[in-house]
């Protein structure tokens, strides 16, 4: 016979028990996350749209970053990657994308405590709680995630006890229109317009060789696309390069010997010096209102100091940012900031009319909290359309949430984060708008 002491407490079972964290995305920040949650002992599991770790960095693999390897690979993921043969990076390298990708974030990604657990090819379409749409408050916090996945072989469910939405943005630009919509008549001229970062000089170099080419955007990722055609255009004279910005002048990559990222302060002088030269027409306060198909390109049709004006062009990039893609998230008790879309307690501290990214406070999972518990946005995600995330700050974020979740609220809560001075990424004027960088390890990039 087995007697039962009444006096103990009962140990209830939780419908979470044994369901994993899942992640939202092999990048930067997810994989540091898996790193975090390893060394927490918690189960994960990945689930990335690309077919392969890193999917969006690939996309811009020939753009250099900004920061030295020593601020580009997180403490978690180190520690892992040293149980391997893996050779640390020369610290004061700044590495390119592919060779990020290579060096660091391939042989973190096949690491036998983290390759089984991420599912390539699959899209998160849909985020909710088991049962329970976004109305329903009893039990919420004990009941699991629900997420639906699509891949080649159709549509099923998952569960999770929480959720790291790493996902990023540089799969969802910023409007060419300065109004933040669609312009008008896009549609018709979408195969004459480029995403951000295109490799003008290696792989996409037919596309831009000898053409005339309109960057529209004035962050780091405009400064980076402008240097690289004015490479091509040495090569091949007769390729045209206008730089079309919204304001009098493009404030976020206006150096500054402050700037203790030299390579980022360097790029603005280039430019400066480009214009000057007359290798790139620069066209400001040019707002952007509709598209419209012309014989080979596309006509771009604007307002300039209140007149109507228009520039012809051959291809378009638009380095005009990112913003978050929410629609997932549409069954999620969200609270975000109405102007930049990042968590309501982040959006202060990162805000771009105020901050720069050298200037952010250190954060962690208390200001990334949302009304649903245990849902977490990171990294450039959680930075919604602002501009001024470093990577180093976004893993911190994920220290500090796989901290939160593995019940150590004391870590959680000491948030510690050392960043580089700068001062090129505060606008300097209010109504600038929100280019953020590709590069991750630089803001406004």
């Amino acid at each position: 016979m087995t007697l039962v002491d009444l006096t103990a407490p009962a140990v209830r079972s939780s419908r979470l028990d044994g369901l994993p964290v899942v992640i939202i995305g092999a990048g930067l920040i997810g994989l540091a996350a898996a790193a975090h949650l390893i060394e927490r002992g918690i189960q994960f599991e990945i689930y990335e749209t690309g077919d392969a770790s890193g999917h969006t960095v690939a996309q811009w693999a020939h753009i250099r970053f900004f920061s030295p390897w020593k601020m580009l690979v997180d403490t978690a993921a180190a520690r892992l990657l040293a149980e391997t043969r893996w050779t640390v990076p020369d610290d004061k390298k700044l590495p390119t994308g592919g060779q990020f990708l290579d060096e660091y974030l391939a042989p973190l990604a096949a690491l036998d405590s983290i390759r089984p657990h991420i599912h390539y090819g699959v899209a998160v379409t849909d985020v909710s709680r088991e049962g329970m749409d976004r109305t329903r408050s009893a039990g919420r916090a004990d009941t699991p995630f629900l997420l639906r996945i699509q891949d080649a072989e159709g549509v099923q469910e998952v569960t999770a006890r929480a959720v790291i939405d790493a996902s990023g943005t540089y799969l969802t630009s910023n409007s060419l229109a300065s109004s933040g919509l669609a312009p008008l008549g896009l549609p018709a001229v979408v195969e004459h317009v480029s995403h951000a970062l295109p490799d003008v000089v290696g792989r996409e170099r037919d596309r831009f060789a000898g053409k005339r080419v309109t960057v529209v955007g004035a962050g780091h990722s405009a400064a980076n696309t402008l240097l690289n055609l004015a490479a091509l255009k040495r090569e091949v004279p007769e390729t045209q390069i206008t730089w079309l910005i919204r304001n009098a002048s493009a404030v976020r990559v206006t150096t500054s010997d402050d700037d203790q990222l030299i390579e980022r302060a360097a790029i603005g002088n280039r430019v400066d010096r480009l214009i000057a030269t007359g290798a790139i027409q620069q066209l400001d306060r040019f707002e952007i209102l509709r598209l419209a198909p012309i014989s080979g390109g596309v006509r771009l049709i604007g307002q300039r100091a209140g007149e109507l004006v228009e520039q012809d062009t051959d291809v378009v990039v638009n380095a005009t940012g990112f913003r978050p893609n929410l629609d997932m998230l549409r069954e999620i008790r969200l609270e975000l900031d109405d102007i930049v879309e990042a968590p309501a307690r982040l959006a202060p501290l990162i805000d771009p009319n105020i901050h720069s990214c050298g200037t952010v406070e250190p954060h962690g999972f208390a200001e990334l909290q949302q009304p649903e518990p245990n849902f977490f946005l990171a990294g450039m995600k959680s930075y919604g359309r602002a501009p001024t995330f470093l990577l180093a700050t976004g893993y911190e974020q994920v220290r500090s949430i796989t901290a939160y979740l593995a019940g150590d609220i004391a870590s959680a809560t000491n948030v510690q984060l050392v960043l580089p001075a700068t001062g090129v990424c505060s606008s300097g004027a209010s109504g600038a708008s929100g280019e953020s960088g590709a590069s991750d390890s630089s803001c406004c990039s």
